[in-house]
Parts: structure tokens; C-alpha cells; sequence
């Protein structure tokens, strides 16, 4: 919890150095009536089963409204990731692909879904990230975020 919880403060600092404005989480708060400029992080996105019967919520690391967005536009979310060693992420790089497909499901293909990570991914489990349209920054280049409009 300790490497989620740094990875967050270096994502609010780059932001909030860049005139954004960090929203509490529990107060409410949809990740599609977040207002342009604002951000939030460990919030739960309800998401339909595949049955479409049911629902169930999602929780995201952050969820970021771009300061040029319009009400139409739905935030970037983001998934906090690091691993100490390559065993451990190659076990579980179906998760992230899971997640997106139940919120392209839910809420379209315009969802926009990327990795922040940290420590040991091979190109293993890139590639197969990438086969899936997840896209990543790494947590020493922060400044890459800028590549997705925030």
C-alpha cells in the first residue's frame, strides 16, 4: 500500500502543479459528473456484469477530468501498478484487461484506461497490455501523462 500511496502523490503533485484540483473521494462523487480541472483517486465506477442483469462497482486508482474537456468527454482513469519482480505481474495482466472491457461494455469505446506503473514489467507483459489498448506511464516519467491531454 505504501508504493499505491506514492504513486498517487506523485500523480496529485504533477497535477495540481498544473492547475487541477484534488476532489475527496466519498462524497458522492460519479466518475462521469466530475467537472473539468478536477481529480480524484481510489473511486468506485459501477460497472454491468456481463449478464447485464446486475451491477457491480469497479474500484480506479485515479480519475482525472482533463481541463480542456467538455461535458460529453468521459475523465482518464487510471490503474496504479507496481511489482517487485517479473513473476508477479505476468500472473495477473488479465486483470487490467478485464477492467477495461467491463468499462468499454458499460460506458463505450471511448473509455480511456492507462497503467501507472512502477518496478518490473517485461515486454511480456506490456505487449499484452498493448494487445489489449492499455497504454502506460511510467512512474519515474510522470511528465508523460501530458501525452493523454491532462
Amino acid at each position: 500500500m505504501l508504493l499505491l500511496q506514492r504513486q498517487l502523490a506523485a500523480i496529485r503533485e504533477w497535477l495540481e502543479a498544473r492547475g487541477y484540483s484534488y476532489l475527496p473521494s466519498g462524497t458522492g462523487l460519479k466518475f462521469n459528473t466530475i467537472e473539468p480541472g478536477n481529480f480524484t483517486f481510489r473511486l468506485n465506477i459501477p460497472v454491468n456484469l456481463q449478464s447485464g442483469k446486475k451491477q457491480v462497482n469497479i474500484p480506479v486508482d485515479a480519475v482525472i477530468m482533463p481541463l480542456n474537456s467538455s461535458a460529453s468527454d468521459l475523465p482518464l482513469l487510471i490503474e496504479a501498478k507496481s511489482a517487485g519482480d517479473f513473476t508477479n505481474p505476468n500472473k495477473r495482466r488479465k486483470e487490467e484487461a478485464a477492467k477495461v472491457a467491463q468499462l468499454k461494455s458499460s460506458y463505450g469505446n471511448n473509455i480511456r484506461f492507462i497503467l501507472f506503473l512502477y518496478g518490473y514489467f517485461d515486454s511480456g507483459y506490456l505487449a499484452y497490455e498493448a494487445a489489449e489498448g492499455i497504454d502506460w506511464v511510467w512512474e519515474h516519467r510522470v511528465d508523460d501523462l501530458a501525452i493523454f491531454n491532462i
